[in-house]
């Protein structure tokens, strides 16, 4: 049978079960006893085991943290695992749909999570069916692992991992093709002001998103309004002013973007505090945050501006916001695969504390890699070639971090095609559905190959 013709029957099935999947907010929420993280992900969890036990296929729910589907019989896994969870998404962030109700356009359909991760959870539905419909020889047990934290720390995948061990081969569908044989380090970090006059200040809703918009409320007379004025103008950034009685209130709007690449961003934090930096505000905290960051990417305020031969560091601010006086922000810093979190963090020392403020490392995750002509990474990218006829793009690293750090054996293997801006982590999430299939194609391809290993 042809195994084209076996994904594009399942057309309108792939269709169906998105749609019911992105109409669960699958945010992270709070935790309950049968809930460790939160309502949405149950709900979500539990109506994707339904559609996969639907379809004949064992299913096992590891205390709601993640399930799985299973087919096949022998020692080996193979892993196909992927994310239910989404980052937070709402309609005045610039969604020109309603992020929780899937709309199709043109063959493309729109709504948070249709490509992150989804789709792709739902193309690896059809890949599973496909398999079995090909009555092909099945010699290893061949698992669909769908977590529910992935976006929040990956504590489902490590639940996974304590409850059933590793997978002998696998890959993720959550980063990109022909695959991902290095991801970057990360560190987690919270900066903290020690003195500042800021009256209030909020922005961001996910510590791995580009902030895409930040409210200041300063006292009266402490800048220069023609100044501010001048700098937003002259950089093209959207703002609002508002002078209330007791001080004013300024807004900046951004632009989002994934933390593993805030250069394609427009960070509203700091652009706003650059500006009030600029327009002559003396304040202990901003001085030390623009000293810090600034509208840099690259680490520099932080003296760890590095690369290798795989790509540069990368550093981002996600959220900010005031309690009692204090303002406290994330901070996300990706790392070249050949550093250790050890030397970087090293590096970055003299430049923890200052006047205005202090960062502290959080949490640091090491890099991983695997090399190009590895079993695993060269039969997943000769299952992409085989699909797609595509010699031209190779295997590559990224700063985006996957379920592939949490468990042995694992590289990220699609979802996202080449050269396609699917709007992930942003407004107007999209992907076509012809790329889906696709997709759902390359991985049938894929677990055939590895298969035979």
């Amino acid at each position: 049978m042809n195994i084209r013709t076996l994904v594009t029957g399942y057309r309108d099935e792939l269709v169906s079960r998105l749609g019911k999947l992105v109409s669960i907010k699958s945010t992270q929420g709070k935790p309950y006893p049968d809930a460790p993280f939160g309502k949405g992900p149950r709900t979500v969890l539990d109506t994707a085991l339904a559609m996969i036990r639907s379809d004949g296929f064992r299913t096992v729910d590891l205390d709601h943290y993640c399930g799985y589907a299973e087919y096949g019989k022998g020692e080996q896994v193979i892993g196909i695992i992927g994310h239910l969870d989404v980052v937070p998404a709402a309609k005045e962030e610039g969604w020109k749909t309603d992020p929780y109700v899937m709309t199709e356009k043109d063959g493309v359909l729109y709504g948070r999570g249709v490509s992150d991760d989804k789709g792709a959870i739902v193309a690896s539905m059809i890949a599973l069916n496909v398999i079995r419909d090909l009555g092909v020889d099945v010699n290893k047990r061949i698992r669909l692992i769908m977590g529910c934290n992935e976006e929040t720390g990956s504590r489902c995948l490590q639940y996974y991992v304590e409850k059933e061990g590793h997978v002998d081969f696998g890959f993720t569908p959550d980063g990109e093709f022909p695959g991902v044989h290095g991801e970057k380090g990360m560190i987690s970090a919270v900066y903290r002001s020690d003195t500042t006059n800021l009256l209030d200040i909020y922005g961001g809703s996910a510590s791995n998103i580009v902030c895409p918009q930040c409210t200041v409320k300063t006292t009266k007379n402490c800048y220069s309004s023609k100044k501010l004025t001048d700098w937003f103008n002259n950089n093209s950034i959207d703002f609002s002013v508002e002078e209330e009685a007791d001080g004013d209130i300024i807004t900046v709007h951004g632009k989002a973007a994934h933390a593993s690449t805030p250069e394609l961003g427009i960070n509203a934090i700091s652009w706003l505090l650059v500006g009030l930096k600029e327009a002559g505000i003396q304040d202990p905290f901003v001085d030390f945050y623009c000293s810090r960051f600034g509208l840099t990417t690259d680490g520099n305020g932080l003296n760890i501006k590095m690369d290798d031969e795989f790509g540069e560091l990368t550093c981002s601010n996600g959220i900010i916001a005031m309690e009692d006086g204090v303002v406290r922000g994330t901070v996300d810093i990706r790392f070249p695969v050949t550093r250790t979190s050890r030397s970087v963090v090293k590096a970055m020392a003299g430049r923890l504390d200052g006047e205005g403020g202090h960062i502290e490392i959080t949490r640091t995750t090491e890099p991983l890699f695997f090399p190009i002509d590895s079993q695993l990474v060269s039969s997943l990218w000769s299952a992409y070639q085989e699909v797609t006829g595509d010699e031209i793009h190779r295997p590559m690293t990224i700063g985006g971090g996957t379920y592939a750090k949490e468990i042995h054996n694992t590289i990220a293997f699609g979802c996202a095609f080449p050269d396609k801006d699917y709007h992930i982590h942003d407004a107007n999430e999209c992907v076509g559905i012809d790329e889906l299939l696709l997709q759902a194609e390359i991985y049938v391809h894929a677990i055939l190959k590895l298969l035979e290993i």
